[in-house]
This record gives C-alpha cells, structure tokens and sequence, in this order.
C-alpha cells in the first residue's frame, strides 16, 4: 500500500480532515463533485498501472506542458449547443512549442484549465475533443473551488507576496487563509491526477508554469520518484525577508525543490529562492561549470536563470498583416502629421504596474518642459487586470481622475495630453501603436517578466510596407528608445534602455525628457543593441535551452536508487548511487562477530556527538560504549578528531585503550599512557602570526564569528553567524588567507561553517594509513574495519580504507565499513542518518564485545 504520508497529504497541509472521493481512472476524466480532492489512498498497483493506464499519445520524446490555463479560446456556438474550440496563438505555452524548429518532432502535450466554465454534463465530450484535436487535457474544477484557488490563495495571498505586498493589515494584502490554502492544495492534486493519465514516467519530461502550481512537484515526484520534472517560475521571487512571513513558506520550498530543474527570469529571483533555501533548509549552493545545483537528498536540483523572449514568427506575421498597416496609418494622421510625439504605455490596470506613478511623471513632465505641451502625447493603454477586488477600484479611479486633471490642467483645443485606452485591443492594433511611439514606457514597480519592450523593438524594426507608410527607405537605420523600471525582470538585459526606479517622479520625468531629447544617431545604437538580443534570445531559443538543461540535470535517474521519506508535504526523494546503501546492524554485528582482528576509526564531532550541540563534551553513557568496544582483546579504536589534543586527553580521560588522532591527524597516540607521536613533522607557527590578525579581522567584522587557536591549526567559525553573511566572509577569507599565507608550509581549507589554516600534508587518511601500516608492522592484519565520518575532513580516512585492500595491509577475507552520517554523495559505501543512529549501532558492537575476555588490546 502507498504509505500514509501520502494519504494524509492535504490533511497534514489544511489541519483538517478533507472528504475525499475516487475519479474513474480513463481518460477524458471529471471531476463532478464540487470541492473534492481525488482519493489519496490508491494502492502501489494504481500507481505502477498509471503508465499503462495513458493514452496511446505516448511517444518516446515527449514534453508534458502543465499551466494553469490551456493555450484554447472556447466559444460556445450561437445556437447554445456546443462549444468551438481554438489555439490561443498568444499564449506563451502554444509559442514555445511553434518556436522550437529544431525539435519538430518532440511532442507535447498540454495539461490545464479552461477559462470559460464547462457544464457537467458536456465535460466528458469537451474533454475527449480537446484531447484528439488539440493534444490538450483538460482540467475541469467546480467554481467554488475554482475561486478559491484562483481569486482567493494565488492572487489574493501568493501574488501579492510575491511582488512584496505584506499583509499588514486585513485591507492590504490578503491574510493567510488556511481554507485557501486548502483548496490549493486540493487544485495541484487534481492536477497531479489528470497527467497521471497521460505520462510514460520513464520517457517523458514535465515542464510546470508558475506560482498557480506550486506543490504539483510533490504529487508526481510521490508517485514516480524519477519523474522528469521541471518548474519555471514567471513571477518574481520576493527575498526572504518577505517569504518568509508566508506560514506554509517550507511546504512550498520542499515542493519545488521536487523538481530536477528551477528556472527564473533574473538573478535576482534565482538568489532569492537559494538565500531562502539556505536559511530556512539550512541548504548550501554550488557552481559547476557554470550549472547552479542544489544538493538535497542525493538529488541535485538544477538552477536555471534565462528570461523568456518573444515569438518571432508571430510578431513578423502581425506586422505584416493588411489592417496593421491601415492602422499604422491612421495613427500618423492622429499624431505625426499634426506635430505629435507618441510616448507609449501598455500595462494591465493593477497595482504593481505603476500606471498612476508613471502619469505623476508625465505630468511633472509638462511641468518642468512647456516646450513640449501640445506636442508630446502619453497614450497609455491599459488592459484589464487578471485579479479582481478593492485595489483594482482604487487604480481605475485614481488612473481616471489623473487623467483627467492633467488633461483639464496642459490641454488645448485640439490636443489633449493623456490618452487612456481602457478598452480591449486586437493585437495588431496594439503593435500599430508601438511602430508610431517614439518611446515606450514600462515602468512597473514589481513585475516577473515583461515583454512589451520586446514586442516594441521588433515592431520599430518594421518591415517594407510599414517603411513605406512611414515615409522611410530601406537604408534609413531603425531606431527605438526605452524607458524601464529596474524592478522588470527585462531589466537587465536591456542594457541600452533607460533605467529608472518608478517611485522617484523626478528621475522618471528627467528620463521621459532624455527619451525625447536623445539624438537620432544614439537611439539607433541603443535599437541596434536591443534588437540583437532580442531577435537571438527568443521564445524558442528560451523553451529549448531549458528543456536542454532539463534533459542534463535527469541524465543521473536511472542509473541511481531512489525512495520516498517524509510525511505531507515535507515528502522528498533520496536519491543516492546503487553502491551506497545503509548499513544494516544485522550484517555488521556478524561480520563482527566472526572476526578476530579488528580496526574501528570514529569521529566525534557531527559523528558520536550532534554539530549542534551546545555541550560538546562526551556523554558517560558514550565514555562506556567505548570502554566496552577498547577492552576488546580483538579491537583497536581509535578517535580521530580535528579538535587539539589537550581537549580530547582531558574529555576521554576515562578511556585507558582508546587511540585519538588530534587536529586532523598532526598528533596521535595509540594508548592513554603513551606520548603523542606528530604524523608530519611541524617546523614552526612562524605563520599564525600572518594569519591571525587577518582571521581577527574577520572576527570583528562577521557577528557571531570565532576563532580557535590550536597547537597547528587556526580555525575561523562562523556557525552563529548570519549564513549568508557568514559565507560570503568566509569565500573573502579563503582568498585573503591564501594569498598572504602562499609562500608558507600551510594549506587553506573551507569546512562545513568554517575556515582552517593547517600545515601541509596532514589529513585523516594519512592517520588512517599510519594506524594500518603499524598493525601490518605489528603482524596484525585486520579482517574487521569500520571507519565513520560525517564531513569533508573523514573523505580522505574513507578513500584510505576503501584502498587498502589492494595494499596489503588487511586480510584476504577482510570486511570493510566505510560509513557516513547522513545521506549524501561521499566515497564511504555505506550511510546511517544521524548521530542517533550511530550512538545504537556502537552500543550493539559494544554488547558484543563484552561477551569477550577483557585484555589490554592488539597492539
């Protein structure tokens, strides 16, 4: 059977009990009943089934596109008796698809909902048309559910957030509303339900669209573990200041990191989501090779970074279109002809689009230049909002009463300097109005990613015919100007645009007046500029390289095992290699029992003590476990620690036959009444006097950073310090000890949460070699090893011991136990999750062991 944690998922994420009902398993599927979630409960046969359960749409290099909307215009005919379907040539998700030549024979299919309401009693058919004509699966929810998923978690709480609206008070903002998260949550499980019906899990990729799917990852990847999933986020993504205030902010993050491949439009949204990974999942980054990953579980999530572009083709063909050049046409009877200057807006009428700071600068415009009154025009175009509510009304009627001042106070008869279009426009007319504009202005105070700049820089670009209607040749170079706010996710890679931040009215009006004032010649560089990158880095050239990536980050699937853990929404895959596997306690007490001659190396801190503890001291119950384990006559134990050895002589003073290492292996002895022996010889400290005021340095200016100063080594902590703050000190200090410190007989090394200086050559492994080395000297060849580490230090003790075999210093028959803490990617062959695990798995050798007649120890 599925485990519960997967059948109390939503329970788990609503804190309520949820009614459940079971959808038939066939496709077209219906959901009937208002505000049920689909049976969680199904058994593993279901689940192993759903792929022989699909439709025969199964070929091998298929992408499954899932939104929240299909690309599908529904019109219901005029008798009033079924519906006419049509591709939505606008959506993103149809262009990416049309865009992507080189992959003409990649199939997709498409997994979303309907804008327009479905009756019951027709969804079955409507289901079964777009499925055979359009490729599409369809997603029918009831209204109420529909709503509060829609209107009510994702733009009333998810979109607000996200573009750095907090809820500070009830009219602000949409408080957290667990009914709406539950619906939610409900919402990404049908959906997770309807592509169980239509994907081949072992060939096909699923690419997911946007904030509306949010925990959709953690459906699929539950069900099929090595699912080739990715997710792109086309909204921003706030820091974590703001995410964090979101109650289910670990849920979410937990979902998307189910995920093979995370794409943003910006680096900033990209560091966003890594900063707020790494403080509330305590998870770090790595780059390789210029590949952004995230290891969490064994998995490694891939960060992709690249901002969608335009569909070429479709822009050519509009601009080609008959009725765009009458348009054309007619506007330059309105405005050119007359003296008029085009400045351009196009925007939805909501709250983050700035269209009420955008006409304060216009209007400061006026103001600051009477030069241009009764010549340069704003025509701003504003398209309904997407969300509805009280901030809306408040746009609308600020926008108007705007409008309508700076019209009554700058006007002249004949010419008025704010046109507000409020009325739906067909798109060629739209791209009519960004030939005509001699400047567009985007100035947005938060959006994920715009494209009305691009559509404007392919739109002056023109073609023949609009050259003709405009009075231009051929050879005249083309020209554009931009003005956009730098909270666009376009942004940065407009480089020739004008930046401007929209709440500062002076510095907007300052660059309206630049846009207009700029010479020709330079607006035609900064065209130039734009429309190579734009034309090079378009919708195909974005689908294409994130479905490439997708591809390279899946590469690993099958060749490594993989398992769910968790309950809810905290549910992850581990994902580790088909070598790695958990050390059972059964096996490893036997092979401790049968054999005779036996060689234990430990760590301590993060291994038989927990990294957050705050007393570090060993317990009496752990100083027992290892008296039982030396008084074996069979064992040597040794505890090789990178703290001095004045702390491990005073901590484990108790141990008459344990072995320590100290400060990663610089000094060892092999009994409690034996000298410390040096592994490497040590010349001198000349060099802690270099390194340590720079370290000092760092201290002062790194809150909750300190500095250890051992016998060798000098170790910068910064474990209580701010983790991102304390990461960024720590790479500064890397460099900064490296240089200062290269002509001196020492290597820098980063750690988990810290910086050390040691001398060369000293290293666990090298302990590990020593030890085995004496028993071979001694006549003893161990037939037993175990050795168990938890970080990067105890690599080089597993990469010894894997070794050894083939050095002859262990018996023929010998069993070797290269363990690690946690699951994670290491040389060791073997895991146990935590320090817990490790303390019982002592204790039962340590049982064993006294079984035996107590002597002083092999050596």
């Amino acid at each position: 059977m599925v485990t519960k944690s997967y059948s109390n998922l939503l329970e788990l994420a609503s804190g309520e009990s949820p009614s459940l009902g079971r959808i038939s398993r066939g496709i077209p599927r219906v959901v009937t009943a208002p505000g049920i979630v689909p049976d969680l409960d199904d058994s593993d046969d279901d689940a192993s089934n759903a792929s022989s359960d699909r439709s025969s749409l199964t070929p091998h290099d298929r992408t499954i596109i899932v939104a929240n909307q299909l690309p599908i215009r529904a019109q219901r005919r005029p008798e009033g008796r079924g519906w006419i379907f049509s591709l939505d040539q606008d959506s993103l998700l149809l262009q990416l698809k049309d865009s992507i030549r080189e992959h003409a024979d990649m199939d997709f299919v498409y997994v979303g909902c309907l804008r327009e309401e479905i009756l019951a009693s027709e969804q079955d058919e409507v289901a079964q048309i777009l499925l055979e004509t359009f490729k599409c699966v369809p997603v029918f929810l009831p209204a109420d559910l529909r709503s509060r998923f829609y209107h009510g978690f994702c733009k009333q709480q998810l979109w607000p957030l996200f573009h750095y609206m907090l809820p500070l008070s009830p009219d602000l903002g949409g408080r957290f509303d667990r009914n709406l998260w539950q619906a939610y949550v409900s919402v990404n499980k049908i959906f997770a339900d309807m592509i169980l019906e239509v994907i081949n899990p072992d060939d096909d990729f699923v690419w997911v669209h946007d904030y509306h799917l949010m925990v959709l990852p953690t459906f699929l990847r539950k069900r099929f573990n090595r699912v080739k999933l990715g997710f792109f986020l086309h909204s921003p993504f706030p820091s974590s200041e703001i995410y964090r205030t979101l109650p289910v902010r670990e849920e979410l993050l937990r979902a998307l990191l189910n995920s093979d491949l995370i794409g943003f439009h910006t680096f900033d949204y990209a560091r966003h989501f890594l900063s707020c990974c790494s403080r509330m999942l305590g998870l770090s980054y790595e780059s390789k090779r210029g590949y952004i990953g995230l290891e969490y579980y064994g998995r490694t999530v891939s960060i992709k970074i690249l901002p969608v572009g335009i569909h070429m083709g479709q822009l050519g063909s509009v601009l080609n279109l008959p009725e765009t050049e009458v348009k054309v046409a007619d506007l330059i009877k309105q405005f050119c002809d007359r003296g008029r200057v085009m400045l351009l807006g196009v925007d939805d009428m909501d709250i983050f689009k700035g269209i009420s700071l955008k006409l304060l600068a216009f209007e400061q415009l006026l103001m600051q230049h009477p030069e241009w009154r009764g010549k340069v025009v704003l025509v701003q175009i504003a398209n309904p909002a997407r969300g509805r509510g009280k901030d809306v009304k408040e746009v609308q009627d600020e926008s108007y009463a705007m409008v309508k001042r700076i019209n009554e106070a700058f006007g002249l008869p004949g010419y008025k300097p704010v046109i507000l279009i409020d009325k739906p426009l067909q798109f060629y007319e739209r791209m009519a109005y960004y030939v005509v504009a001699e400047c567009c202005l985007v100035t947005a105070v938060r959006d994920g990613m715009n494209l009305i700049p691009y559509e404007y820089i392919i739109a002056r670009h023109g073609n023949d015919k609009l050259d003709k209607v405009l009075g231009l040749s051929p050879s005249n170079p083309k020209k554009s100007m931009l003005v956009v706010s730098e909270f666009i996710g376009c942004s940065p890679s407009l480089s020739g645009a004008i930046r401007v931040n929209p709440w500062n009215i002076d510095t907007v009006a300052d660059a309206m007046a630049s846009a207009l004032e700029m010479a020709d010649a330079e607006k035609q560089l900064r065209h130039e500029k734009h429309h190579r990158y734009v034309s090079s880095h378009d919708v195909g050239y974005w689908a294409k390289s994130f479905l490439q990536d997708l591809e390279r980050s899946c590469k690993e699937h099958n060749r490594r095992r993989s398992w769910g853990i968790g309950f809810g929404l905290k549910f992850r895959v581990v994902s580790l290699d088909s070598n790695f596997r958990k050390l059972v306690m059964e096996h490893i007490v036997s092979a401790y029992r049968r054999t005779s001659t036996r060689a234990i190396l430990l760590d301590y801190d993060g291994t038989l003590m927990p990294q957050a503890s705050i007393d570090k001291s060993p317990s009496p119950k752990s100083i027992e476990i290892l008296n039982s384990l030396c008084n074996d006559k069979n064992n040597l134990v040794f505890l090789v620690s990178a703290r001095s050895r004045s702390t491990l002589s005073d901590w484990f003073s108790p141990c008459e036959n344990l072995g320590m290492a100290a400060e990663h292996g610089c000094y060892f002895r092999l009994r409690r009444d034996a000298d410390w022996e040096t592994c490497v010889a040590v010349a001198d400290h000349s060099w802690k006097q270099i390194a340590e005021p720079v370290m000092s340095l760092y201290a002062e200016l790194t809150d909750g950073s300190t500095i250890e100063n051992k016998e060798t080594a000098l170790v910068w902590s910064y474990e209580d310090a701010d983790p991102d703050f304390g990461s960024c000190q720590a790479k500064e200090l890397l460099d900064h000890l490296e240089s200062v410190l290269a002509n001196e007989p020492v290597s820098v090394k980063s750690g988990p949460n810290n910086v050390e200086v040691k001398p060369q050559g000293v290293s666990k492994g090298l302990v590990a070699e020593r030890l085995l080395s004496t028993m071979k000297k001694r006549g003893l060849s161990p037939d037993f090893v175990l050795c168990i580490g938890d970080d990067r230090s105890d690599e080089d003790m597993f990469e010894v011991i894997t070794t050894s075999m083939s050095d002859s210093w262990l018996s023929p028959s010998a069993e070797v136990f290269a363990c690690t803490v946690g699951q994670k990617p290491s040389k060791a062959k073997y895991y146990l999750d935590d320090t817990a695990e490790i303390v019982r798995l002592m204790q039962g050798l340590a049982s064993v062991s006294e079984q035996t007649p107590r002597s002083s120890g092999p050596l």
